[in-house]
This record gives C-alpha cells, structure tokens and sequence, in this order.
C-alpha cells in the first residue's frame, strides 16, 4: 500500500487500502489458511454431524430435527468467532511489534483508526469466505432446512468481529511476545467453543456456572443461527441476541481504537 505524502485520502478509502494491502498477501499464502478457516469445521460436520450424530435421535434437545441439522449452524458460527479470533491476535500484535507494518501504515496519510476499520473489514471478508465455503459444502451433506443459511453466514460475520474487536483491543495492549494470547485461547475461546451451545443445549449446564454461557458472544451466535434456520426463537431474543453483538462490537471498537491511536501517535 502506497500513499504519497500529504495526499488526503477519505476514511473508507484508506481502510480499503489496508484491505487491498492483506489480500495481496492473502492471495499468495491462501493454501496455509485453508484447513483452520474451511476444513476444520467441515471436519467437525462429518465427525459430529454424521458420525456421531448418526447415533442421536431427534428429539426436544435437537429442537426436532436430527443432530447434523442441529449443529450444522453453530459449527459455522463457532468456525467464525475462532478464526476472527486468530487474526486479531498474533497479526495484529506482529503489525506493531515485529514486522512493524502498522508503524509504515500510519507514517502515511492512513490514521490508527482508519487502520483499525481496513483490520475489520479484512477480518469480515475472511470470514464471508470461509463461511460460504462451509456453508456450500454442509448444503451437500444436507445440514440445512432451508434458505436461513444465507443469514446464517451473517450471523458468523456478525459474531466473528463481535469477538475480533475487543481482542484487537487487547492485542494492542500487548507489549511482550504474545504469552497473554495462550491463556486467552485457553481459558477463553476453547471453553466457550465447547460450552456455548455449539455441541449441546446449554439447559445441561449446572445452573450455577450457566451465566457463563450467557454472557459469551458465542452462545448468542448459536441462538441467532438456530433462530434462523431451525426457528423456535422469537423476534424480541433475536433482537436481544442482535443488540449484545453489536454493543459488544461497539465497545471493542471503541476501545481498539483508543489503544491503536495510543501505541502509533502518541
């Protein structure tokens, strides 16, 4: 990305800079990407999907329809949160640390929070591509009951940078070689992948430790998924499911903001 000095450049074109920036990277290296945002959920589909859940009957813990048809959406949606995760963690640590990219961007006319939007919009492409695959590939296996897949991949986007914003936030708080990122993984992303509804109802968590899941952007996405393909939730959860996304993404972004324009101004 080449921006002469004092050249004025709008807000939304300097974001897709950076984006056209990511993707002349992207398009060399796409091959290194294709198991953990395109397999890796499909690996789960067939194991689970079919393997596994050829032994589930459908029933009130399924909403109804067989194990593949239930977890189909919350594969596609868990796949997002993990992946948007990945990409604002080490990525976006390398942009200020090691390779220093953020530091060459912002000599340029691009400012930290135009910067930050070219991040988000990368991260929402990658994951509309990802999910489409997923999605493409579950549609042969059967896995869906409708055309609500299609917003199913909105769900994903929208759930993926629900997550990517505070942890761009707090990568850009990261001063050391990334050690907080493991236990962010760990006792993060991994607990909430297992126990935020993806695999099974959260009613068979003890209630005691069910706010949990509650509170996780995960478990919303899930709802959100199953609302629109499987139905069974009504349109005040939805747009309560909706609202907590958006809030959480709105205050990752504020907050990202702050902390890019903090570590490459001042």
């Amino acid at each position: 990305m080449v921006v002469s000095t004092g050249q004025v450049v709008g807000s939304w074109r300097a974001a897709w800079l950076r984006v056209e920036g990511s993707w002349a990277w992207y398009r060399r290296y796409w091959k290194s990407n294709l198991y953990s945002s395109g397999l890796q959920p499909l690996l789960f589909l067939v194991a689970l999907g079919l393997g596994f859940g050829s032994q589930v009957q459908a029933g009130p813990a399924t909403g109804g329809v067989s194990y593949l048809e239930y977890i189909a959406p919350a594969l596609l949606v868990s796949a997002a949160m993990q992946s948007a995760v990945g990409e604002s963690t080490y990525p976006v640590l390398s942009g200020f640390k090691w390779q220093k990219d953020y530091l060459a961007v912002t000599a340029t006319p691009v400012t930290p929070g135009q910067l930050l939007g070219g991040h988000l919009l990368w991260v929402a492409l990658r994951l509309l591509l990802s999910a489409s695959v997923y999605a493409l590939i579950a549609l042969a296996f059967g896995a869906w009951l409708n055309a609500g897949a299609l917003l199913v991949i909105l769900v994903g986007i929208l759930t993926g940078l629900a997550c990517a914003a505070p942890v761009t936030a707090f990568a850009a708080t990261t001063y050391d070689e990334g050690v907080r990122f493991n236990a962010l993984f760990r006792f993060v992303v991994i607990p909430m992948s297992l126990f935020a509804g993806t695999f099974f109802p959260i009613g068979q968590i003890p209630i005691a430790l069910r706010w949990l899941a509650w509170i996780s952007p995960l478990w919303h996405g899930n709802e959100l998924a199953r609302g629109v393909t499987l139905g069974g939730v009504g349109p005040l959860a939805m747009a309560g499911h909706v609202a907590f996304l958006a809030a959480l993404l709105a205050v990752g972004v504020f907050f990202a903001r702050k902390y890019f324009y903090r570590r490459l101004v001042l």
